[in-house]
């Protein structure tokens, strides 16, 4: 049983082009306006909604729809933020925070439990996973922090404008704070709806 629906393969296309569509207007709304922020955010984004089918393509690493519009999601909600939402509404941040983090914490737990399946020598206890997923969306969060501390550090030598900055430390504890829920949520309710991801990958992979 699960918590959350799958869209099938045809839902989740039409969504997924959808958002990619969204995001090259955004890139053309940038390169016409003169806007580096809405280039680089959309952009950036744009390649990234490829991914999943490349990987698929290319790597033969199978993926179901559901993780390819999660993956598709968080980079969208990011993209539009930084065009318009992350100053028109003050909670748009936290839910792209939580949304990522979340993202992120998937992606341990899957490389983590494939790890599990994969060799029978190790064998990791749900209680470990859970620690691990909080621990490494924490690391991520403090070393992405850093990142746009140092553009800011940049942008002020420089003048030039960045596509990512801090808005002070209320602000990264905030972001810190969201990225904990987004972490916790994957590791409370991964094993529900991770698990069928990790058996995927295992036997496209011939493990």
């Amino acid at each position: 049983m699960t918590l959350l629906p799958r869209p099938s393969v045809r839902h989740q296309k039409q969504l997924s082009r959808v958002m990619q569509a969204v995001l090259a207007v955004i890139v053309v709304y940038g390169v016409v306006s003169g806007a580096p922020k809405a280039i680089s955010n959309g952009g950036i984004a744009l390649l990234i909604t490829f991914v999943p089918a490349a990987l698929e393509r290319n790597y033969e690493v199978p993926l179901d729809p559901w993780l390819a519009l999660w993956i598709t999601s968080a980079v969208f909600f990011h993209a539009i933020g930084s065009a318009w939402f992350y100053t028109q509404i003050s909670w748009w941040d936290h839910l792209t925070h939580s949304l990522s983090a979340s993202l992120v914490a998937g992606v341990g737990y899957t490389t983590m439990r494939a790890v599990d399946l994969h060799n029978d020598d190790i064998r990791i206890p749900d209680r470990f996973a859970f620690v691990f997923i909080l621990l490494m969306v924490l690391a991520f969060g403090v070393v992405w922090e850093l990142f746009e501390f140092g553009l800011d550090v940049i942008a002020g030598a420089t003048g030039v404008s960045m596509p990512l900055a801090q808005h002070g430390l209320d602000d990264t504890v905030l972001d810190l704070t969201y990225n904990s829920v987004g972490a916790l949520l994957v590791a409370t309710f991964g094993q529900a709806h991770l698990t069928g991801v990790v058996e995927r990958i295992r036997e496209g992979s011939g493990s």
